[in-house]
């Protein structure tokens, strides 16, 4: 059973990284809706709000009781995440909180692990379980009418797919909270490596697909990303079926290594979409979303090879 400060802890870490990539989701969603779709993107814009709230009270939760290793970590916010709000919001006229992400840049470690902050977090984890039922369900519903051509949206149907498997792995790793479920990390590493490669895989698909044509370096090189964690993705989920420790050390050192490349690329890549130098029909903030998801990803990987 998870003690009171790895509850407190563990929850409110999850959602400074899980609550922003959501309330990222929906402004994905809600920017990419036709004209006749205008209720989906006000519903979208609904839940942008809504996982800012959240993310807002978790900060005020968060400060000097997180720990130095996820502020580190880059995967609550990066050096350019302000800047490409600001850049992304000129793009497209929405208006994004960047007062959070402000927050946020300030956060500071500590051990305040009392039992008021406790109940606190718990309330807060029920809240975001109801936001999660709700924005898995409004992904369903988009990702079935757009595979039914019942609706057109400019996301791709695998990335709609995509943000909903990531939805559902936030409300499984809350309730497993909530029941301060204490987890197997080797068993957890094999699930998560074949999670996160998929993801990781799929994040070089989405932006090989949304270069514009003549940028063929950046294509080729993405290309090859998404090759190398199809072959890591197949790789985890054998490891997962034989939970071998082997299988465990070398697998993980291999995607260390594939994450850290492809987090670089991912880094150059905002870099030059910030400095206008590549030529895509990638939004700024979308690449500072997956770099977010690398990061994430190294945090884990690093746990995970520690105890290989």
């Amino acid at each position: 059973m998870l003690s009171r400060a790895e509850f407190i802890r563990q929850s409110l870490e999850t959602h400074l990284f899980f609550g922003r990539i959501m309330k990222e989701h929906s402004f994905f969603l809600q920017t990419t809706f036709t004209p006749r779709d205008e209720k989906f993107s006000k519903r979208a814009d609904e839940l942008r709000m809504a996982f800012g709230e959240l993310l807002e009270d978790c900060i005020v939760l968060a400060n000097g009781v997180i720990s130095r290793e996820a502020i580190a970590s880059g995967e609550i916010v990066t050096q350019y995440t302000l800047d490409v709000e600001k850049q992304t919001e000129f793009y497209t006229g929405v208006q994004l909180n960047t007062k959070i992400t402000q927050s946020e840049k300030g956060l500071a470690p500590g051990n305040d692990f009392n039992p008021l902050l406790e109940r606190r977090v718990f309330a807060l984890n029920r809240r975001a379980l109801s936001l999660l039922d709700s924005i898995i369900q409004f992904k369903t519903t988009i990702l079935n009418d757009v595979l039914c051509c019942k609706m057109f949206t400019m996301n791709y149907p695998l990335l709609i797919d995509h943000i909903l498997r990531e939805a559902k792995l936030y409300r499984r790793l809350i309730q497993r909270l909530q029941s301060r479920e204490q987890i197997t990390i080797q068993r957890e590493a094999f699930e998560q490596e074949a999670f996160w490669n998929q993801i990781m895989g799929e994040h070089a698909k989405f932006i090989r697909g949304l270069l514009d044509p003549s940028e063929e370096e950046l294509f080729n090189t993405a290309d090859h990303f998404g090759h190398e964690f199809d072959k890591l993705v197949y790789e985890s989920m054998e490891a997962q079926d034989r939970a071998m420790p082997v299988d465990c050390s070398r697998l993980t050192k291999e995607s260390l290594r594939a994450t850290k490349d492809i987090r670089d690329f991912k880094a150059q890549a905002t870099e030059g979409l910030l400095g206008c130098k590549i030529k895509s029909v990638i939004i700024p903030l979308l690449a500072d979303h997956t770099l977010r998801e690398a990061n994430h990803y190294l945090k884990l990987l690093n746990i995970f090879q520690h105890h290989c």
